[in-house]
């Protein structure tokens, strides 16, 4: 087998490379599969571009391989065209008990920790691990049962948190006084930014005085549609879409998206130059505002987060309109 891979290699041929990483998996040959993903990079040096071998038997061998061949592959530079970032592709079937053993002290196994974290593990010395989030290695009571990745050993699904099913159709007022809040403008472009950057995404955020009703007649839309959401429920959005890659950018990760949804809420609630929030005191603000999901009675295709967030403490309303295609 060592002498058809060595073949295979010299030849940079794909389609029985990716044969071999299957026959490998099915195999459960691990270690083979972990010497086809060695020479696949090793031929990068010599001009063969093998780096889509090298990164299918690394995503391979993250998703499907025992913890201790799997924590291998998770630092790997190849994962950059990979369904998803490596950190979040092994915590869906290895258990943080199961990895921490295996794992370097770094940025990578902190990454590792806070997706098992999203999938209900409990991390037991959560001060040994290297700060990369500014978020606790523990779910908060008031935060969503997060959306999160999907992967198979071919593909990925991203599903979205359910679209409220009952939405109303609300009177758009005429468009009230709209006004600059860079904090917030920031934030939200940050957490879509593969979208508008990597792929064929658009964002559009405005700020006013009002309710939310006035901040998405801002938007421009003839008519539009509303429902309520609960705090949890537009978490779940916000780390949707922080996590995702929109139709063709690279997917950040579970445990960005919520450190991003956090980081969005610090920026409505205008206290960002308090970072890093105590968890309750991020909490009681993401519930004293009012959230919901609206559109303007256009169709769901591809990538969509449309949300409008009101203050009603301070007056203030923004409405958040994000498309992207896939």
């Amino acid at each position: 087998m060592s002498d058809d891979l060595d073949l295979l290699i010299s030849r940079a041929d794909l389609d029985g490379l990716v044969r071999h990483v299957d026959a490998a998996c099915d195999a459960q040959d691990w270690e083979h599969l972990l010497q086809i993903r060695a020479s696949s990079i090793a031929a990068l040096r010599t001009g063969r571009q093998l780096w889509p071998v090298a990164t299918l038997a690394g995503y391979r061998a993250a998703l499907l391989a025992p913890a201790a061949w799997a924590a291998q592959v998770i630092s790997d530079d190849t994962a950059t065209f990979s369904l998803g970032p490596l950190t979040e592709v092994i915590a869906q079937h290895h258990t943080w008990t199961d990895l921490e053993p295996h794992l370097a002290p770094g940025p990578s196994r902190a990454f590792v920790a806070h997706e098992r974290v999203l999938r209900g593990d409990t991390i037991e010395n959560p001060d040994d691990i290297e700060t990369v989030l500014d978020i606790p290695l523990h779910l908060e009571e008031w935060e969503p049962a997060y959306a999160l990745a999907v992967y198979k050993p071919n593909d990925a699904r991203f599903d979205p948190p359910p679209i409220p099913p009952t939405p109303v159709e609300a009177t758009l007022p005429r468009i009230p006084e709209i006004i600059g809040d860079p904090d917030t403008d920031e934030a939200v472009r940050a957490l879509l930014e593969p979208w508008t950057v990597a792929s064929n995404g658009r964002v559009d955020v405005v700020t006013v005085e009002g309710d939310h009703l006035g901040a998405i007649a801002a938007l421009g839309p003839a008519r539009a549609r509303v429902s309520a959401l609960t705090a949890p429920e537009a978490i779940a959005w916000l780390a949707w879409a922080g996590a995702s890659g929109g139709a063709h950018g690279r997917r950040r990760g579970g445990a960005t998206g919520r450190f991003n949804a956090w980081w969005t809420i610090a920026a409505l609630a205008g206290v960002l130059d308090e970072w890093p929030l105590e968890a309750e005191d991020l909490g009681d603000l993401a519930r004293g505002l009012q959230w919901f999901w609206w559109d303007a009675f256009e169709p769901t295709i591809g990538w969509q987060l449309q949300l409008a967030v009101c203050d009603p403490t301070e007056g203030l309303a923004w409405a958040v309109r994000a498309h992207d295609l896939a």
